[in-house]
């Protein structure tokens, strides 16, 4: 008896995506990875580091803000530069531009720790900014250049180095803030010190050779039509602003909430604060970064048997009233070994959604600068979340609980604008 499928194939159709990919495959998701790992972490040890900034360069909570929110927008500048670069001029010599950009990164680490006026550390904070959002975005392309499954199913993966370069900040922030008993220049130990992770990322990248297709369609990339005229053209821009939106209320709820965090815990109760030192929040951090780790694997599997929306909506609801409870109650040890995992869960697991559903609308010729576009646009917002809590926090009637708090309102917001855009599950992607 014939069959119109060749046993292989269906072999290769019933098999786990894990066993469908390639070594060369598992070095790209794996480089992918430490891509996120280093942006959240270069990132993370800056809000570690606050309260000795302050104290260092006797500034007030405006001016710290202004500083994290000055790293966001430049990272969303760097990551439409760098889709410019790899997808219009230079996908041939990508593996320079990974290089380049990973240098631009250890270097700026590296020059913060000299730092010696607020303005330099700014600067060197800025130009951190652009080598982050180009690592980002090279950790997206690497995954979707891992191929369709491997993409798909392993992006909640590499998604999981977000988490870990957060708890890879905070142990060395009780390291060097703390224990290590540097007195005023502990934080340039910790800046200094950052440099050790981009510079093995840099070393592991080297070892991941571009395909030849990837490389092959660089040399049409000037005969294909300007990716800016088609997403906001009439065909896609019904698709293009609400994602942006999307995006939006999404990384405003998250930095809103993430990069206030670490001074929370630490801040006196008197303050509003959780009253940890450094080192007394990391096992809290922990704890949240833990249930962060459950949420990135898990999202997967539970939208493969509730629908992507569906299952993003519930994330959005949970973290839009896990928020408010945790920064009221987070003082009470209690409430952090229950709540903590939960909230780590419910404020992370979804950016699990961004590799695949929403790479799906888009036509394969802009689907990169695309999500390039979509997702540094979003930012922007975010970049805003730092300076905007830290504001609320300072009214006397508000503090820092309460202001993390109104972060559920975006994440809310989320949850409905979810509901604009079309879901291709299980539909072959728009050539």
């Amino acid at each position: 008896m014939s069959s119109s499928h060749p046993p292989t194939a269906i072999l290769t159709a019933a098999a786990p995506w894990y066993r469908t990919i390639t070594a060369a495959q598992w070095k790209v998701l794996a480089a992918a990875k430490l891509g996120w790992m280093l942006d959240a972490m270069d990132f993370v040890l800056y809000a570690m580091a606050i309260g000795q900034l302050r104290a260092y360069f006797t500034i007030d909570d405006a001016a710290t803000d202004l500083l994290g929110a000055v790293t966001l927008v430049m990272s969303a500048f760097g990551g439409v530069v760098f889709d410019y670069v790899a997808d219009r001029v230079a996908r041939a010599r990508a593996l320079i531009v990974t290089i380049l950009i990973f240098s631009l990164a250890s270097l700026s680490s590296l020059g913060a720790s000299t730092s010696r006026t607020i303005v330099q550390l700014m600067m060197w904070r800025a130009l951190l900014g652009v080598g982050m959002g180009g690592s980002e975005r090279r950790a997206r392309c690497s995954s979707a250049r891992a191929g369709p499954r491997a993409s798909q199913q392993g992006h909640q993966h590499h998604a999981v180095g977000l988490g870990v370069g957060y708890v890879l900040a905070a142990v060395m922030a009780g390291l060097f803030l703390d224990t290590f008993n540097l007195s005023r220049d502990a934080w340039r130990w910790l800046f200094a010190f950052g440099v050790v992770p981009a510079l093995f990322t840099l070393w592991v990248r080297r070892s991941v050779p571009e395909p030849a297709s990837w490389i092959e369609r660089g040399a049409a990339a000037g005969e294909r039509r300007n990716p800016f005229g088609v997403i906001f053209g009439p065909a896609y821009r019904t698709r293009t602003l609400p994602i942006i939106a999307l995006n939006s209320a999404v990384q405003f709820g998250y930095w809103g909430v993430f990069f206030w965090l670490p001074g929370f815990l630490a801040k006196p109760v008197a303050q509003g604060g959780a009253g940890m030192n450094v080192v007394g929040s990391i096992p809290w951090i922990l704890s949240i970064q833990l249930g962060a780790y459950c949420g990135y694997l898990s999202f997967g599997f539970i939208a493969d048997r509730l629908g992507r929306r569906v299952t993003f909506i519930l994330f959005m609801l949970t973290a839009a009233i896990v928020v408010p409870v945790y920064g009221q109650m987070a003082r009470s040890p209690m409430t952090q070994i229950l709540l903590g995992p939960v909230f780590g869960y419910a404020a992370h697991g979804y950016f699990s959604l961004f590799g695949t559903f929403i790479a799906e609308i888009f036509p394969t010729a802009v689907r990169t600068t695309r999500q390039g576009i979509c997702y540094n646009l979003g930012r922007l917002a975010g970049a805003i979340a730092p300076y905007t809590i830290g504001a609320l926090a300072t009214v006397p009637t508000i503090g820092i609980g309460f202001a993390l708090a109104t972060t559920s309102v975006f994440f809310l917001a989320a949850a409905l604008l979810i509901l604009t855009l079309p879901d291709r599950s299980g539909r072959p992607l728009d050539a």
